[in-house]
């Protein structure tokens, strides 16, 4: 009960007597639901959703956020449904659960494929109410928190994830601190040998510069107090995965990296930010190239601050960021700022917000466009890690755009119809290809032709999730035109043995075959056939009434009375038997669609279609005909003593039972025994189970049984 106190009495600032009572009722509900499930630590589960309800009262979430942050596991761990949460708390609190109740009833192919899945759905439910990504990444945190009672394999996959999606998310929507404390144990927990190494190193070199610290913090509040300005100054450590990943990317030493001063100053108002930037300019020298202004053009999480590098004493480098305190509420919190200023918002949370909004509606974008959900998280992976440039365009609107945007990405940017028509730009007025790369402050001016259209080769160098999204889309959209018009063609090619053409199929008999198929449609149903997806033969066969079967060409039929029909409905077609499993009559069998081999038939036990599962549209039913007039090929095999006569006793036993001896090969096991496989034909399962029999009544046979595969 402790810990339910502790959430009640952070909320306790900030809510009201009801607020409060409803969130006392949603940790009575949530504890009977978890009643008896225990964290792998073994502590009570309630304690964990309690434990991030508190992360969200520190930010100031409003009450319903609490209540979701309490129930957040329910819907996922225990039977309460969403029905009964929105019965409890109402529709908001039931919403947000669900957009964080992963996608568990659901089968997957892959695990990766349902880590996708889930962060789509997280996201789409996130643009339709920002507070479920604010519970998800406090939940996040504290599972990170406390990730030590997991194994080290399960503790370095979710440490990977935090680092790969939700440390990003955090930063796209401007919770830095969040962002810093998830980056900090993701780190920890990926690559513990190196966070202890960066670690003792810091610790090691920071009592080195405190002095310097403190003389430089005294020089700058001293400068501060004559120009009469009023500011805090905060010095600022790095953080250790920062100083990793700068080590890494910069291919520098630790020395180069840390040994760089960095004081944050928080003022009341614009004005004085850029006072104080002057101010830091007359203090120490400015270093050129290294000016950021993001007051007056914030970052796309919404992020303003000015940004300057100075020559301070001794030589060393001096980072310095002034900001309103606004501004750095805004830094912190980032979207949830907008609750701690709910009384009278301000602009620049407001701005915040808007920006958060137009991201997730490019989200929304991308999820129309992907193909699947992998390739959508792909596709987010490469929107969250901007590091912007700044255009114009002719009309003196700026464009925000990632490091290493062309002038192809800025086109998208502008509109889809610009990017699907764009055939190249003027930089600064003069002419260059598409795939230049853009910087900073200069005019780009975007070519279009009408008859233009996407190229394929824009996806090796367009950086935008937008770009790469609307590229590909348009592509597939080609791609599936040509493919239907080359479907078309196939199969009215096939369907004219018959006399017939698509066009003149019976729609009750075109229906039929594309339920059975499971299509939805006869333009999918050309799609697949010009993708090679299906065989054009075997679906002509399928639209063909069986009068029409009877009456067409003579070339159609004739075949079979050449060659016995074995397998039902593959009158004219190519059937494979292959040499991996030996499939005979009265075994259970399965159809493959193979370029240059027809229908490749497997027995269902086989190993090697394990290969194939993921491609269940080359999958055809089959089964054996009613009169199956020939023989087959099965592999046996045998453990005999090593006797003299042994190999002629068997094969005379085969031979007895009508059987043909095709291969034999022999292996010695050991003094005493001796391994014998056999390939024999064999009409069917029941003439092989009579084989199987006089074999093991042989004295010298030890076991015999017919291959799997």
């Amino acid at each position: 009960m402790l810990a339910i106190e502790d959430l009640r009495s952070r909320a306790s600032g900030y809510l009201n007597q009801d607020q409060i009572d409803a969130l006392t009722r949603a940790y009575q509900f949530g504890a009977h639901a978890h009643d008896g499930q225990r964290r792998a630590s073994g502590e009570p589960y309630i304690e964990h959703p309690i434990a991030v309800a508190s992360i969200l009262a520190d930010m100031h979430m409003d009450h319903e956020t609490l209540i979701a942050a309490v129930l957040h596991d329910v819907i996922e761990d225990t039977p309460i449904g969403k029905d009964q949460i929105k019965r409890e708390f109402g529709s908001e609190v039931a919403e947000i659960v669900d957009g964080l109740s992963k996608l568990t009833r659901m089968e997957f192919e892959t695990h990766a494929e349902q880590q996708a899945r889930n962060i789509q759905k997280m996201l789409m439910a996130m643009a339709s109410d920002i507070r479920v990504i604010v519970v998800k990444l406090a939940d996040r945190l504290h599972n990170m928190r406390t990730l030590a009672a997991l194994a080290p394999k399960k503790r370095r996959a979710i440490a990977r994830e935090t680092l790969e999606i939700y440390a990003p998310i955090a930063q796209r929507l401007g919770m830095n601190q969040i962002r810093l404390e998830l980056e900090e144990l993701g780190f920890k927990s990926l690559h513990p040998m190196r966070y202890r190494v960066l670690a003792r190193e810091v610790k090691r070199v920071r009592g080195h510069r405190r002095e310097i610290v403190d003389k430089i913090r005294a020089a700058i509040k001293r400068r501060l107090r004559q120009e009469k300005i009023a500011a805090d100054v905060i010095g600022r450590e790095k953080h250790l995965y920062s100083i990793y990943k700068k080590m890494q990317q910069k291919h520098l030493p630790f020395s180069e990296v840390y040994d760089v001063y960095a004081f944050r100053l928080l003022v009341e108002n614009v004005d004085t930010c850029y006072r104080v930037l002057g101010t830091m300019h007359n203090l120490y020298k400015p270093v050129p190239g290294k000016f950021k202004d993001y007051v007056a053009i914030p970052k796309s999480n919404g992020y303003q601050s000015l940004h300057t590098v100075l020559f301070g004493p001794y030589g060393v480098p001096i980072e310095v960021q002034i900001r309103t305190r606004e501004m750095n509420e805004v830094a912190e919190a980032g979207i949830a700022a907008h609750w701690l200023y709910k009384s009278g918002e301000g602009e620049i949370v407001a701005s915040a917000q808007q920006r958060a909004r137009e991201w997730l509606r490019s989200v929304i974008d991308m999820q129309r466009q992907a193909g699947n959900s992998q390739e959508f998280l792909e596709t987010v992976k490469t929107d969250l890690f901007p590091d912007a440039v700044y255009v114009f365009t002719p009309k003196g609107e700026i464009k925000e755009l990632p490091k290493g945007a062309t002038a192809v990405d800025l086109a998208y940017a502008i509109h889809t119809d610009v990017g699907n028509r764009c055939v190249g730009a003027r930089i600064n007025r003069h002419l260059a290809p598409l795939r230049t790369p853009l910087a900073t402050g200069q005019t780009v001016e975007i070519i279009t032709a009408p008859g233009a259209r996407p190229n394929p080769a824009w996806l090796s160098f367009a950086v935008t999730a937008r770009a790469r999204s609307n590229i590909r889309h348009f592509l597939k959209t080609i791609q599936a035109d040509e493919a239907r018009t080359l479907g078309m063609r196939m199969l009215n090619r096939e369907l004219e043995s018959y006399g017939l053409k698509l066009d003149t199929v019976d729609k009750t008999q075109l229906d039929q075959v594309l339920a059975e198929m499971k299509l939805k449609s006869r333009e999918q149903l050309l799609e697949e056939i010009g993708l090679g997806r299906r065989m054009a033969p075997i679906v002509a066969r399928a639209l063909t009434p069986v009068t029409a079967m009877l009456d067409g060409p003579a070339t159609r039929i004739a075949e079979p009375t050449a060659q016995p029909l074995v397998i039902k409905g593959t009158e004219g077609m190519v059937v494979t038997f292959p040499k991996c499993c030996y499939p005979i009559p009265g075994d259970a069998i399965i159809g493959f669609v193979t370029a240059g081999r027809g229908i490749v038939i497997h027995r269902e036990p086989c190993k090697n279609i394990a290969d194939f599962r993921n491609q269940p549209e080359k999958w055809v039913d089959v089964s054996w005909a009613e009169q199956v007039d020939r023989d087959f090929q099965s592999e046996i095999r045998l453990d005999v003593t090593n006797q003299r006569g042994a190999l002629a006793t068997i094969a005379a036993a085969i031979a007895e039972q009508s059987a043909n001896i095709e291969n034999v090969q022999m292996t010695d096991r050991d003094d005493r025994y001796v391994s014998m496989t056999f390939i024999i034909t064999v009409r069917d399962r029941v003439h092989l189970a009579r084989v199987l029999r006089a074999i093991r009544a042989i004295k010298h046979v030890t076991r015999v049984q017919r291959t799997r595969s």
